[in-house]
Formats: C-alpha cells, sequence, structure tokens
C-alpha cells in the first residue's frame, strides 16, 4: 500500500509539474480560447467523438489535480458543443475528476492532507459528517470556499461516496450552466469576472438557502423537544 501512495503522489506530482514546466495554463485563458475558437469547431466538426473525449479528459485531469483553469474550460464547453450538451460534458468531467481527488485523499493522501489544511478544513469537516448530502450540496452551490478544497475536505470524513458523487453531480448544475451558457456567446465576454454578476451570485446563495432548509428544521424541531423525564428510581 505504500509504494501505490508513492507512485500516486509521484505521478500528481508530474502532472502539476509538466503543467508549470511547459506553461501550460496560457491556453486556459478567455484569450486563448477566443484566439482558438474557431479552429476548435472545426476540429469538432470532423472529430466529433475524439473532440469530446480529449475535452472531458483534459477537465478531469484539471480537476483531480486541482488545476487552475475550470472557468475557461467550462466557457469552452459551450463554444463548442453548445449550452446543453456542453454542460453535460463538463458536469461529467468535473463530478468524475472531484470523486477522483475524494478517493485519493481517503485512501492515500489522508496524513498529507490533514497536515497542510487541517486547521482550515476542522469545521467543513464537522459539517459534512454530521449534515451530510445537504450541506455538501450547500457547499456546491454557494461558492463559499474552493471547489478543489471541498473535495480534500470531503474525503476525510466518513461521508459515503455515492452521497459525494450525487451532492457533486447536482449541486454543480446550476454554477455550470451559467458559464457553459455564457461560452456559447463568447464573443461577448470581456473578462472571467463579470459572468457571475451579483444577481447571479445571490441567485446560488438563495439556492444554497433551500438546500439547508432540512437542516435548519431539524435543528429547530430538536430545540423545541422537551427534555425526556429522568427514569423513576
Amino acid at each position: 500500500m505504500r509504494w501505490k501512495k508513492l507512485l500516486i503522489a509521484l505521478a500528481g506530482g508530474l502532472g502539476v509539474g509538466l503543467f508549470l514546466w511547459f506553461d501550460l495554463g496560457r491556453f486556459l485563458t478567455l484569450e486563448a480560447l477566443k484566439a482558438n475558437r474557431q479552429s476548435l469547431m472545426a476540429y469538432h466538426a470532423s472529430h466529433r467523438a475524439l473532440m469530446v473525449a480529449g475535452f472531458m479528459a483534459v477537465y478531469i485531469i484539471q480537476t483531480a489535480l486541482s488545476l487552475p483553469g475550470a472557468a475557461v474550460l467550462s466557457l469552452a464547453a459551450g463554444a463548442i458543443f453548445g449550452s446543453i450538451m456542453g454542460t453535460v460534458y463538463a458536469n461529467s468531467a468535473a463530478t468524475i475528476g472531484a470523486t477522483l481527488a475524494f478517493l485519493v485523499t481517503r485512501y492515500l493522501l489522508r496524513d498529507a492532507i490533514q497536515n497542510r489544511f487541517g486547521t482550515r478544513l476542522e469545521t467543513m469537516n464537522r459539517e459534512l459528517e454530521t449534515r451530510g448530502f445537504n450541506y455538501l450540496l450547500f457547499l456546491r452551490l454557494v461558492p463559499l470556499f474552493p471547489f478543489f478544497l471541498i473535495n480534500l475536505a470531503a474525503g476525510l470524513t466518513r461521508l459515503p461516496l455515492r452521497t459525494f458523487v450525487l451532492g457533486t453531480m447536482i449541486g454543480i448544475i446550476p454554477g455550470g450552466f451559467v458559464y457553459v451558457n455564457a461560452g456559447a456567446s463568447l464573443a461577448g465576454i470581456t473578462s472571467l469576472s463579470g459572468i457571475a454578476s451579483p444577481r447571479v451570485l445571490g441567485s446560488f446563495a438563495l439556492l444554497g438557502l433551500f438546500a439547508l432548509l432540512p437542516v435548519l428544521y431539524n435543528r429547530l424541531k430538536a430545540g423545541r423537544t422537551p427534555p425526556s423525564p429522568p427514569p423513576e428510581s
């Protein structure tokens, strides 16, 4: 088991190192996407299956290794595949990548992640263990914490894998669709910061509140329940 951990850690480190060494981040910018959009669409027209597989592979690797560029990849999904199918591909790839990060954290890198981010993850860990699906859905809907940090935190808890996958898949649909749909009208975008407007973020916060309603109800109900009388001696 120890050599497996070392091998996976080396593979992940190699992936990040190659990304930085070759400066691959220059391809994951809004300017680069606009400059290469026509070429990407032409390639997709003649190699549809290969384009979809390649896009999803890149998105999965980016998410699993917590590399920058998720927003640009979501825009690219809309620009190349359209709003609906782009959302399907981007959502599926992001969920798979997040699940890989979750599994690696849980079974291989728990001690290292705990030592590196332990104090930052305490509150999130506690809520994920006690609130489960509802709290995870809230975290995915409302961007209070970085996407990769939620993956790591969930991997340190006893949250079931199926709960993590379902909560992630559902929770990232609204935010993912906003970026993918914006990518379908790529020419009108001047900056990434302008996509997630205060109105959009407010909508996400409202969705997150709905996700927490069952938790808030249970807390209120527990607070109103009178304590049981002591047993008779």
